[in-house]
């Protein structure tokens, strides 16, 4: 089922949606990128000047706030890659009204899109571990998709980034609900901190993990004791090979690296030796890696380019931190 089908993707400037449409072109699909405004040149350029974009990519606006907004671009389509998503980790107003309420309501109305379409035959949606990954103690010595994290949980102890585990949680929920009740096919990937080079003009957050080492920004990396990541590229493999898999069905884990802080603060500053980037963390417990299994993508037949036997989580940092150079995004040594 190779090339020649028309695909939206939503949310498609972004960091995994441009890595996406970027396949997605090369496979010779027909692609349907939504974002925002399709007019602020700023936010398009590195989408129109990817490969076949002149005759295979088309920019449509779309509004996850907006009803209805993501009915022409998703008109005669025969898939949808939702990747559009708020991002707001901190947001600086109610949760629930900058993040939650968007989260859940941006997935359905495109779904409800989808099923006025009626041409729809496959929705992949990009969820995170963050769905799957966060319970109360004590942790299960490893993860599948079976576990789903625990919502109350995150209301009480309002760890950071805890109203996008909520936000992400419910969504899924609601799309699962949806999907069901309208026999929408709905795959669900869920990657890891996804790190590699990026098209996008700004650097994105997932980058900023490896990087907090660098700048010292103890707020982000003290909210890493593990550091699940995956490489952009393999997670949008995942991606199109969950869409033309005809067996592929329900929620897959994407992810296989695991380590600890440390461990990556070592292998970067080993890689970067011009940087002052510490070693030795307080109060942050390393001593378990949460283990997340891809057992299931790999059974059907998926592989990992970037093998966690091959290459360690520095390693996928040293690829990002060039897109960083290359775009003046990377701090001067002090």
């Amino acid at each position: 089922m190779e090339g020649g089908e028309t695909v939206c993707v939503t949310g498609a400037s972004g960091f995994i949606g441009s890595w996406l449409v970027m396949r997605l072109l090369q496979r010779g699909y027909f692609v349907r990128a939504t974002v925002r405004n399709p007019e602020d040149a700023n936010k398009v350029k590195h989408l129109l000047e990817l490969p076949k974009a002149s005759t295979h990519l088309s920019l449509w606006r779309g509004e996850l706030a907006e009803e209805g907004s993501f009915d022409h671009a998703i008109q005669g389509c025969s898939g949808v890659f939702h990747v559009a998503t708020p991002t707001d980790f901190f947001p600086d107003r109610d949760p629930e009204a900058a993040i939650i309420k968007p989260t859940v309501n941006g997935v359905l109305n495109i779904m409800r899109s989808c099923s006025k379409a009626k041409s729809i035959r496959r929705f992949i949606y990009t969820s995170t571990l963050g769905t799957i990954g966060v319970q109360p103690p004590t942790p299960p010595p490893e993860y599948d998709e079976s576990f789903w994290t625990d919502v109350d949980f995150c209301y009480a102890e309002k760890m950071p980034g805890w109203a996008y585990l909520v936000a992400k949680t419910k969504a899924e929920k609601a799309a699962w609900e949806f999907a069901k009740e309208n026999r929408l096919h709905l795959v669900a990937v869920h990657p890891s901190v996804v790190v590699g080079p990026f098209l996008t003009p700004s650097r994105p957050f997932s980058i900023d993990v490896g990087m907090s080492l660098i700048t010292r920004n103890e707020g982000i990396y003290s909210m890493m004791a593990t550091v699940p990541a995956v490489h952009v590229e393999d997670v949008c493999s995942a991606h199109i090979f969950l869409f033309e898999h005809p067996q592929a069905n329900g929620r897959y884990i994407c992810s296989n690296h695991t380590s600890t802080l440390a461990d990556l603060a070592k292998s970067l500053s080993q890689k970067f030796p011009e940087y002052d980037i510490p070693t030795e963390f307080e109060g942050i417990d390393e001593s378990w890696k949460a283990p997340y299994s891809s057992k299931k993508l790999l059974d059907l037949g998926f592989m990992f380019k970037y093998e966690s036997s091959k290459y360690d989580v520095g390693d996928l940092y040293v690829e990002a931190f060039k897109s960083c150079r290359e775009k003046g995004l990377m701090p001067q040594p002090s």
